[in-house]
């Protein structure tokens, strides 16, 4: 075990390149969603073939992120975090390069995809080795803070390099960010490598049953969670989405079992299952996987209804999120400085509440006259109260064990937030598009001004769904499809109406999420790491 971390002059440097590793894992998630249609023509694919990147990157990130703590237990965590941070720069540096969706799904998807499982978790342990218990939350918080802001400025980011230079000047400008965080490295105290063997039956359990989980969430959006949308695959009458989430709970379940057996047989398993029964370890993965969940909610739909319904460019729409990176930033430094005993599960729970607010205001604000500015006040409340989760969770999960167990509560942290932003998007998406399309299928058969020939061309159309488009795009693809102005008119105020009630109803169901996390919080402890019993 490592001696216990001491203050030291290079702590802000220190936190500067976790930090920054920790901006550039999440970046890649969010930073070309505005640009895929571009970069799709670069490449000589589709769109599909782009979200299908994107999709692919976050499934392998997820499903060997605990076999990545591992490897950074045998390694050490500065070399595990020094290599990983190698193949990712690799990855990108073939991502820019990429001539064609092969190479982009080598360099994107696998090389920074398996950097990312052993960068993420090293992370989470550096910082325990390099903070006192004291200055931890604030250290998570402001790691955690970069994470959450790579989503808020990504589109921002994207989208302006790709419409003033090249989206392939992201991925090589992650290149530079990686060399510079390497030569910073040195600065980072070590937590050494332990003699420990990685099973790896444990491994293939791990990475096959969360493999399996993710990717049936990921899908559950085009192929239906239960029941297979029109055109979809069917396996044994149902959507293939709940036999991958069915079988891929049974590996998991076949995996902790392993890890038992491993243990009572004196040797070493990937995860100890004891983790799995200690109250603040699973209220904080508990409420890291709440808090993405929600996360994801707010920014697949509020994107969308500043880019889709006010049609503003992805400069103007990352410029309206911005706010949130500002108060988040904010409230994860300044929390734990102001006031650095606070209560973790009061602090939470406040931070939840401000978020169920702003959601709230979401909801209520999806009107026929609403407005770029009804984002604003939500947005900010957003960010300071995703700041205040930040600011308790990664210190309340790593103080839960010894610090030799860090880089494991690592390897299952990103798990939980990984399992949270994928279905928090695929769900809130789900009901979005289901809202949307049951809205506009009833509103199209109910006016007078669409002919009884259209309604039944639309009933069969729409039957697999209603993409989210803006009054531009229907009118356009109207217009192309020959459709009569005043029966284009009507569909279009049909499809107004119903996007905003999908939207609204999207918020809806976020803030409920919200809210019920809040059962959850009564796991957290009520004192501030690092403060004595008592204090």
């Amino acid at each position: 075990m490592s001696p216990p971390p001491t203050t030291r002059s290079g702590s802000t440097l220190v936190l500067t390149v976790l930090a920054s590793s920790q901006f550039l894992m999440t970046l890649d998630t969010s930073v070309m969603n505005v640009s895929m249609a571009t970069v799709a023509q670069d490449v000589g694919t589709t769109v599909t073939g782009i979200q299908t990147a994107i999709t692919l990157y976050t499934l392998v990130m997820a499903s060997t992120m605990i076999t990545g703590g591992k490897v950074g237990t045998i390694l050490g965590r500065r070399r595990a975090l020094a290599i990983g941070l190698m193949v990712y720069g690799v990855g990108s540096f073939v991502t820019g390069l990429a001539p064609n969706l092969a190479v982009l799904l080598v360099g994107w998807s696998l090389l920074e995809g398996l950097g990312a499982a052993l960068i993420m978790p090293a992370i989470v342990s550096l910082v325990a080795a390099n903070f006192l218990p004291e200055r931890r939350s604030a250290a998570y918080g402001l790691v955690a803070a970069a994470g959450a802001m790579a989503v808020a400025v990504g589109p921002l980011l994207g989208g302006t390099v790709t419409t003033f230079f090249s989206w392939r000047y992201v991925f090589f400008g992650e290149v530079v960010i990686v060399l510079v965080i390497l030569l910073a490295l040195r600065k980072v105290k070590n937590v050494p490598p332990e003699r420990v063997s990685l099973d790896l039956i444990s491994s293939v359990l791990s990475v096959a049953g969360l493999a399996m989980v993710v990717f049936g969430v990921l899908r559950s959006s085009e192929w239906g969670w239960i029941r297979s949308t029109p055109g979809g695959p069917e396996l044994l009458g149902v959507s293939p989405v709940i036999w991958l989430l069915v079988v891929g709970l049974l590996v998991l379940y076949g995996f902790m079992r392993r890890q038992s057996a491993l243990l009572d047989r004196g040797k070493v398993p990937l995860v100890d299952p004891h983790l799995m029964s200690d109250r603040q370890l699973t209220g904080g993965l508990g409420m890291f996987f709440a808090q993405f969940v929600v996360q994801a909610g707010v920014f697949f739909t509020v994107p969308l209804f500043l880019s889709v319904v006010l049609e503003l460019s992805a400069l103007e729409t990352g410029l309206r999120i911005l706010p949130l990176s500002i108060a988040l930033v904010f409230a994860a430094a300044g929390i734990p400085k102001l006031r650095p005993h606070a209560n973790p599960r009061r602090v939470v729970r406040a931070g939840l509440g401000v978020m169920i607010v702003g959601i709230a205001i979401l909801t209520a604000g999806m009107d026929p006259g609403a407005d770029a500015a009804v984002v604003a006040v939500p947005m900010l409340l957003m960010g300071l109260g995703l700041g205040a989760l930040a600011s308790q969770l990664g210190a309340v999960t790593v103080s839960a064990v010894p610090d030799s167990q860090s880089a494991e509560v690592g390897g299952l942290q990103n798990t939980a937030t990984n399992l949270g932003a994928s279905l928090g998007t695929a769900l809130i998406g789900s009901v979005m598009i289901a809202t949307l399309t049951s809205s506009a299928v009833v509103g199209i058969e109910n006016n007078p001004a669409v002919p009884p020939s259209v309604q039944q061309e639309a009933d069969t159309r729409l039957a697999s769904g209603v993409p989210f488009l803006s009054d531009t795009q229907l009118e356009k693809a109207l217009s192309d499809a020959g459709v009569e102005e005043t029966t284009r008119d009507a569909i279009v105020e049909v499809n107004k109406d119903a996007r905003l009630e999908a939207l609204q109803t999207a918020f809806g169901i976020t803030a409920l999420l919200a809210v019920a996390a809040l059962f959850g919080t009564g796991r957290l402890p009520r004192r501030a790491v690092g403060s004595e019993p008592g204090g």
